[in-house]
């Protein structure tokens, strides 16, 4: 790669990226569409019951937003990025094609969902996204936790998910309002009562370990995955 290096955010590096950008822009995806496609069976579930968290997944448009990396930390901000996005090698590290609000094309890194992996679960309908989300709990809290502050972080940056309202909704949006202890009761109480749904956790084995972990071992620079 030459020039400046950008990375695409879509999920929680939008409001917490975890390195120094010189700029930030707007920017839009297409191809790719956000939306919950890998299990959880750690931080937002477990391997009883799974939870799921948000991939990029091919198909449609992203909103997002698009990073720049300040010259000199090219090298440390992708062994950062690859440290956190790739620790099973669920997501794959792609160079890809945005367009940014003042109609730049920008070559950009972006965390796609691999489909090969254990862990991809892409295509589930609406409905049973919701019935999964709102019976998961993890290490990080309970999964529709996770989605209603999705939602709000990507609200406060003017970003609209319709799909994701539409989980949201149907997981019992009554339940996730409020704030602070009455909340997280409210919420624990319907995970306690739910059953879990017929979505396996699955457990990686070791030829998997060694088909996807390999990523977490890459070195510096701009090498896709």
């Amino acid at each position: 790669m030459t020039g400046d290096l950008w990375v695409f955010g879509y999920g929680s590096l939008m409001w917490k990226p975890g390195f120094a950008a010189a700029e930030v822009r707007p920017a839009r995806l297409r191809g790719y569409r956000r939306c919950f496609c890998i299990t959880s069976v750690h931080h937002r579930g477990t391997l009883e019951r799974p939870g799921l968290v948000l991939g990029l997944d091919h198909g449609g448009m992203c909103q997002g937003l698009a990073f720049r990396v300040p010259h000199g930390l090219e090298t440390a901000t992708v062994a950062a990025l690859r440290a956190r996005e790739q620790v099973n090698g669920v997501y794959r590290e792609r160079l890809v094609s945005i367009e940014t609000g003042d109609g730049r094309h920008l070559t950009a890194i972006a965390y796609v969902a691999e489909r090969a992996h254990p862990s991809y679960a892409g295509g589930l309908a609406v409905r049973t996204q919701a019935r999964i989300i709102r019976a998961a709990r993890g290490l990080s809290g309970t999964n529709l936790d996770y989605l209603a502050n999705t939602l709000a972080h990507m609200a406060l940056l003017g970003i609209r998910e319709p799909e994701l309202e539409r989980v949201l909704a149907l997981s019992g949006a009554v339940i996730a309002r409020g704030n602070g202890d009455e909340r997280r009761r409210r919420i624990c109480g319907l995970v306690t009562a739910l059953q879990p749904v017929p979505v396996p956790g699955r457990r990686l084995s070791r030829v998997a370990r060694k088909r996807f972990g390999y990523r977490t071992k890459l070195g510096g620079g701009s090498g896709v995955g």
